[in-house]
C-alpha cells in the first residue's frame, strides 16, 4: 500500500502521510479520555453521594447530559481513528498494537454499555448510595483499560517515529 504526503488544495505538502495523521489523532483522542477518566473516578464519581437525595435528580440529569458532550465525541474519534490504524497502519507499527488497541477499545465499550450505562439508568431514578458506590468501583475498568491503551500508543508512535540522525 502505498503512502502519500498530505497536501492542501494549492499543492503544499505537509510531509505527514496519511496513517501517521489516524494514529496522532487516535493518540490524542486516548489521552483526553484517560485524563476525563481519571477525573471522572478520582474526582466526580467520589462526590456523587455527597450530593444527596434533595438534589439528586437535576443533578444526575445535569451530569449525564454534560458529560455526553465531552465523553462521546471523543470516543466515536477513537473507535474511528482506531479501526483506521488497523486499515492504514504507520510503517513500524506492529499489528499486535493495532488490533490490541481495537480490542481494548471494545473492552472499554462494552464496560460502558453493560456497567456504567445500566447504573446511571438506576441512579437517574433517585438516589442511591450502593449504586453510587458500585458506578465508582466498576468504572475502574475504563480507566484501567483507557491507561492501557494511552501507553500502548505512546509506545506505538515511539515505534513508529522517523529515524532522528
Amino acid at each position: 500500500m502505498a503512502y502519500r504526503d498530505i497536501r492542501s488544495p494549492d499543492g503544499i505538502t505537509f510531509g505527514m502521510a496519511w496513517p501517521s495523521v489516524i494514529l496522532l489523532i487516535n493518540l490524542i483522542a486516548t489521552w483526553y479520555l484517560v485524563g476525563l477518566i481519571w477525573t471522572i473516578q478520582i474526582v466526580h464519581y467520589r462526590q456523587f453521594d455527597l450530593v444527596g437525595e434533595t438534589n439528586w435528580l437535576d443533578y444526575h440529569r445535569r451530569h449525564t447530559s454534560g458529560i455526553s458532550w465531552i465523553v462521546a465525541p471523543a470516543m466515536l474519534i477513537e473507535l474511528a481513528s482506531s479501526v483506521g490504524l488497523i486499515i492504514y497502519r504507520p510503517p513500524g507499527m506492529a499489528d499486535a498494537i493495532a488490533w490490541g488497541g481495537v480490542i481494548v477499545v471494545g473492552l472499554i465499550w462494552m464496560s460502558t454499555a453493560f456497567l456504567q450505562v445500566p447504573i446511571h439508568n438506576k441512579l437517574a431514578k433517585g438516589f442511591d448510595a450502593n449504586a453510587c458506590r458500585s458506578l465508582t468501583a466498576g468504572n475502574w475498568v475504563r480507566t484501567i483499560l483507557w491507561t492501557i491503551r494511552g501507553v500502548l500508543l505512546a509506545y506505538a508512535v515511539f515505534q513508529a517515529r522517523p529515524a532522528v540522525t
